[in-house]
């Protein structure tokens, strides 16, 4: 087993936080996971960490309200962001996401970089370009992970890897992504091993 991987399959729920005043320490490596609701987040988390329900998964578009923090080791930590761009979630609440997610993403000095997930068949909308330029604006570290890959062929994959590159102008880093297969899987944890600063073996 590698490194990465022994670590992130001991990932244990450590807290919700709702306002900016809950946030854990500022201490240690964190990599945050963003996505729209109903991207494939909570199964991209759960299959990383070989976990059937670590993060909740849901056919209710919305679920993740609050930053989730999920404990790898006492240096490192897997932050779990609300999902965005669900229309039926209330402006309030949508403003309160938004205001959360950004001032985390903005201050936090533990964050090492942004896992940004998106459906393969559908994406780069309107709020996956806005947290793109958002996070490449500050000098945050982006990979795209483009989940649901198996229900694409090889040639619409390369297809949408190549669109998603030419939008955030080659800076980020982009993969198709499987959890119900595992496509990309190792990928995915040698952009984590190096973020979490975790040595390869």
């Amino acid at each position: 087993m590698t490194p990465i991987r022994h670590i992130v399959e001991q990932a244990e729920y450590n807290s919700s936080v709702h306002n900016r005043s809950q946030l854990p320490p500022d201490e240690g490596i964190e990599v945050a996971i963003a996505g729209r609701s109903n991207s494939g987040k909570s199964s991209l988390i759960n299959r990383l960490c070989r976990r059937k329900a670590l993060a909740r998964t849901s056919r209710t578009p919305g679920r993740t309200q609050q930053l989730v923090f999920f404990r790898l080791d006492d240096e490192r930590s897997l932050v779990d962001l609300p999902g965005y761009g669900y229309a039926k979630v209330g402006a309030d609440l949508r403003k309160h996401w938004r205001g959360l997610i950004q001032g985390y993403l903005e201050s936090r000095t533990a964050l090492a970089g942004l896992i940004q997930v998106m459906d393969i068949r559908h994406p780069l909308k309107e709020g996956d370009i806005q947290l793109a330029e958002f996070a490449l604006h500050r000098g945050l570290p982006l990979h795209v992970v483009l989940t649901k890959a198996d229900k694409l062929g090889h040639g619409k994959r390369m297809e949408a890897v190549r669109r998603v590159r030419e939008a955030v102008g080659g800076v980020a880093t982009v993969q198709v992504f499987s959890a119900t297969s595992g496509l990309g899987l190792e990928e995915l944890e040698q952009v984590l091993a190096a973020w979490l600063q975790v040595e390869s073996g």
